[in-house]
């Protein structure tokens, strides 16, 4: 692949010593077009070192955001402007910093509103490929002379000029760019406060024509960021910010509005004591949550807030220096209420908490869409944390949602201390978890210094409870990572009460097409287990690939409309050699210190008929000379998509990357592989089977080990918007939890047109943290019985059941109703992670009549 990239890139490309910067002769190509596009002969070959993403000023819902790209050639850098039709190449994570993109078609464009701004956009990407050598050896992005020459413009900000600011580049509620004034601790001051007014008067002021006298108050809570800008907006900065603060008098809510949150936010932290002047009052606005605050014997203001406004009037903010504040002006003390693990599970539904505790499991972030029904789309970043306190054997799991902390969020990891406020109680069934709220605050190790819960006598008790901890012992119980999602799905189905609303099987591809980057989404499928393969975790040393880069993938149809499979075991091995020297990431070479990239939007569509068997079989092709000739065809099909491919085709197809090597071992081991009675007739109906590869290796949880701290947490966050090329190039030894194999389930829809593979993990023992929490029931481990519990019951000699043992009983399989939650995530570059989390058998379904059961059996 580097040779293909390298006869691509062509001569302007190289940018060594004794030739001129690629980009350099490219803008010399522009300068003397007679048009303002250029189409490159040869595409040149960048690295992409940053993404930024700002709200567009012209484009409806929900493609609302544009991104910016900067580029290099290794010797210059320049910011361009991504053309829109290209966006979803970013959305879907396949074009990422750190990786290197084919960009074929350039232009320049021109702000006729204004003088000399100017900027180049990028019009076309062939693929997205892995960094050629001579880009491996940047050690310091920031060390790149950015290029700025005649009426290209330089900037710091969004290169559409309506825009002031960038957003983080996946969720919204995050301070992110250089506007956000950083935190610094308050200068001296000296303030009068012979004339101040209390909360209590200020009804009084709101409902008379007279200026409000200023105030003396401490931040008790701070909301994360809430941004509500939209398209065709003429504000500058559409942020907003609540804080409840308090005097001596009572409790109020304060709105720090637009352009004083970039400037105040991380300014304003909670314990902090304010004197406010020029701020004006309206009505509160009651649709909002709240925090809790019961320990306080001050009274809520509701009727009226304080607004902090950047102009008409100008607010003017002082914070106070904490040792300047004076105990005569009796200002509260910041709330607490902490608990323990031992006391949460007799706490009342959406009762608020404070909690600390150790950190033994992080779960990777992941998002989910708002469910706002205006404005642009929006999505909220998260992630699964256990954390133990010693009450208890079991920890507080915990659902944390970015709380406009990144610098926090991003670097919560085992072993260290996690205090959060303001969570709140969730209980479904047997399930107890906190979930953050709009209130809450993080605080890890480093972070716990001079904060006002130090003293808390329930934080003292963890605190002397850490000390008789052996971290050897303490490090062997912590993990990371993999599939997580909690609660469990209840034990009865019933679509009017659940969440997950059932989704047909062929209506599946319009789910995966617009799935997003790390988005989680969750859906019941129903139909009928057609067929069960087993696979050994890890994979076998021999798999071609060290990393698993598996994604969903269409089998395609023959021209008759009938869906095309094999009918024996040796055929369905001969497949899936096909399938894997077909593979389009087969020609890319990896570099030993980087992850294998794949490339582009490509769809490779498949067509397996028993003709083509048999008459492959007729002409004396042996599987290794068949399988040569399938490659050499490949090949030149990827060598024609290369120059015709345009990234608006991306997502438009699920790409087809399937590298299975345990098909062959399946075939050739009965016991592994099961298929219903009815599947091999059947399949020739199948229209569209939507097939997964391999489990992917980010689906697994794996130990964590403090050398490894760095890499693993890059993993485990969201895909950066700044390249850090001495993170990209490390790498790490994946030791998985508790995973000695995996199932692949076949559903096959009731209509018998469409398919999906999807991949079930079974909890082999407590140290998989989707163990927690989750009622340990006795069952006959029977293949049913696990996989509607989800986990393998231990035998009294304390082993798991074989899986040989496991597939003799999978007949129990055969014609039983089923509905299938699966959950989805696109792990980024192409590849959809697809597990089932819970099989609901016949009994186990209540029809909306209040019938349970299904009558429904194939004949």
């Amino acid at each position: 692949m580097r040779k293909l990239i390298s006869e691509m890139a062509g001569p302007a490309d190289r940018s060594d010593s004794g030739f001129g910067s690629a980009l350099q002769a490219v803008f010399e190509q522009l300068r003397s077009a007679h048009t303002l596009s250029l189409t490159l002969t040869s595409p040149l070959c960048l690295a992409v070192i940053a993404l930024d993403r700002y709200l567009s000023a012209q484009h409806p819902v929900p493609e609302s955001y544009s991104y910016d790209l900067t580029v290099t050639d290794g010797r210059w850098r320049i910011k361009c402007q991504l053309a829109d039709s290209l966006s979803r190449w970013v959305r879907t994570g396949s074009l990422r910093c750190g990786a290197g993109v084919l960009v074929s078609q350039l232009s320049m464009v021109h702000d006729e509103t204004r003088l000399s701004h100017s900027y180049i956009r990028i019009d076309s990407i062939c693929s997205v490929v892995v960094l050629p050598e001579r880009f491996l050896s940047i050690q310091d992005v920031g060390s790149i002379p950015e290029w700025c020459q005649d009426h290209v413009t330089r900037s710091d900000g969004p290169l559409q000029l309506s825009r002031k600011y960038y957003l983080p580049l996946w969720i919204n509620d995050d301070p992110y760019g250089s506007v956000w004034v950083p935190y610094s601790p308050p200068p001296d001051v000296v303030i009068d406060v012979s004339r101040i007014t209390l909360l209590a008067d200020l009804e009084a002021f709101f409902h008379s024509s007279r200026r409000p006298l200023p105030l003396l108050v401490r931040i008790l809570h701070r909301s994360r960021i809430r941004y509500y800008g939209k398209p065709g907006q003429n504000i500058d900065f559409p942020f907003q910010v609540y804080c409840e603060v308090a005097d001596q008098s009572g409790v109020m809510s304060m709105v720090v509005w637009n352009d004083l949150c970039p400037e105040w936010f991380n300014r304003l932290t909670v314990g902090s004591a304010l004197y406010l002047q020029q701020y004006t009052l309206k009505h509160s606005y009651q649709n909002r949550s709240r925090p809790h605050i019961s320990s306080l014997s001050l009274k809520t203001f509701h009727t009226v807030e304080i607004c902090l406004n950047p102009r008409s009037p100008a607010s003017v903010v002082t914070v106070i220096p904490p040792k300047s504040v004076q105990p005569q002006w009796d200002l509260p003390d910041v709330p607490y209420n902490f608990a323990t693990r031992s006391e949460v599970d007799s706490m009342n539904k959406n009762q608020a908490c404070d909690i600390i505790g150790l950190v033994t499991y992080v779960g990777r972030v992941e998002r989910i869409r708002s469910k706002e029904k205006t404005g642009p789309e929006k999505f909220w970043g998260y992630r699964w944390v256990h954390a133990v306190d010693g009450t208890t054997d079991s920890p507080f799991i915990l659902e944390i949602f970015s709380s406009s902390q990144p610098e926090i969020f991003n670097n919560i990891c085992p072993m260290t201390y996690l205090v959060c406020t303001q969570m709140r109680v969730c209980k479904t069934g047997c399930s107890v978890y906190l979930t953050s709220s709009t209130e809450t605050q993080l605080f890890i190790t480093g972070c716990h210094k001079k904060q006002p819960y130090v003293n808390e006598p329930k934080v003292k008790a963890f605190i002397q409870w850490t000390k008789t901890l052996k971290d050897s012992v303490m490090l062997g119980r912590t993990s990371v990572g993999g599939h997580y999602c909690y609660p469990p799905a209840p034990p009865t189905f019933t679509p009017t009460t659940n969440d997950e609303s059932i989704t047909a099987v062929a209506d599946l591809r319009g789910e995966l097409e617009s799935l997003q980057y790390r988005e989680h989404r969750r859906l019941a499928l129903q139909g009928h287990v057609s067929a069960v393969q087993y696979h050994t975790w890890p994979p076998q040393p021999e798999t071609p690939h060290s990393e698993q880069q598996e994604s969903v993938s269409v089998r395609g149809v023959n021209d008759t409309g009938a869906a095309s499979s094999p009918s024996t075991m040796d055929e369905m091995a001969l497949i899936q050699r096909e399938m894997d020297s077909t593979s389009p990431d087969s020609d890319i070479t990896v570099s030993p210190k980087r992850r294998r990239v794949q490339t582009g939007s490509r769809v490779h569509r498949q067509y397996f008929t028993r003709s083509k068997m048999q008459s492959n079989r007729q002409v004396g092709l042996s599987s290794h000379e068949q399988e040569e000739e399938e490659q050499q065809d490949e090949g030149e099909m990827e060598d024609s998509e290369v120059e015709n491919e345009h990234a608006s085709a991306v997502g438009k197809e699920i790409d087809q990357t399937s590298r299975v090597p345990d098909v062959q071992q399946a075939a050739s081991h009965p016991a592994v592989l099961w298929e219903s009675k009815v599947w091999p007739s059947v399949k020739q109906q199948v229209t569209d089977h939507f097939r997964c590869g391999r489990l992917d290796q980010e689906s697994i949880s794996e130990k964590f080990h403090f050398d490894d701290r760095e890499v693993l947490l890059h993993r485990l966050n969201l895909s950066p918007a700044r390249w850090t090329p001495e993170l990209t190039a490390q790498t790490h030894t994946h030791t998985p939890v508790a995973c000695t194999g995996y199932f692949t389930l076949t559903i096959l829809g009731l209509n018998q047109t469409a398919a999906v593979d999807v991949h079930f993990v079974p909890v082999l023992s407590s140290d998989d943290p989707r163990a927690a929490g989750v009622p340990h029931t006795q069952h006959d481990n029977s293949l049913l019985s696990c996989i509607s519990t989800g986990r393998l019951c231990v035998q009294p000699d304390g082993s798991c059941p074989a899986p040989g043992l496991l597939m003799c009983s999978a007949s129990q399989l055969e014609s039983e109703h089923v509905v299938c939650i699966v959950d989805l995530c696109l792990l980024g570059e192409h590849r959809v992670e697809m597990i089932c989390s819970k099989l609901y058998r016949t009994a186990d379904i209540c029809h909306p009549d209040g019938t349970q059961g299904d009558a429904t059996r194939h004949e």
